[in-house]
């Protein structure tokens, strides 16, 4: 399975060193240049995201010709539109991506999205980490990374976790 990741997702879990799921569940991982850019910068600039390095088993790619569709969809920062480009033209599997804009792009262009939690769901399920709860809770505290809780509930009583 290739998947191309957007910041977020790549970024959350090697602040609480959990990147190593990605390669573990998906075949490759690409990005493209810009989320790389917004990777660096972010980790030159946000203390919580001090001195992280994007990991090496990426596999950067260049920058994909964006759609008038997608160009024209609403919200979208660079990274998620470079994403999801990079996803259509090199028919991933999928796209890792949390934000909500991002996701109803992925959807209405037939992309399917998952998110930290996505990730962390199948990692359990295929026995690579014992618990989410853990995960869950060192996301929020170490990343300022937010579920709503009626999701992370969902997610818990899913995997037997309450």
């Amino acid at each position: 399975m290739i998947v191309v990741a957007d910041t977020s997702v790549i970024l959350n879990l090697c602040c609480v060193q959990q990147a190593h799921l990605l390669p573990a569940l998906f075949h490759e991982v690409w990005v493209p240049d810009q989320v790389r850019l917004e990777f660096e910068r972010l980790s030159f600039h946000q203390p919580r995201f001090h001195g992280l390095l994007m990991p090496d088993w990426i596999l950067i790619q260049p920058a994909a010709p964006v759609s008038a569709e997608l160009a024209s969809m609403p919200n979208l920062h660079a990274g998620e539109t470079a994403a999801l480009a990079l996803a259509l033209s090199g028919h991933a599997d999928a796209v890792l991506m949390d934000e909500a804009a991002g996701r109803r792009a992925a959807q209405l262009l037939g992309v399917p999205a998952i998110g930290v939690l996505g990730v962390l769901l199948q990692a359990r399920k295929m026995g690579l980490i014992s618990a989410i709860k853990p995960v869950l809770q060192r996301l929020a505290v170490e990343a300022g990374f937010w579920l709503s809780p009626a999701l992370v509930d969902s997610a818990l009583r899913k995997c037997g976790e309450t």
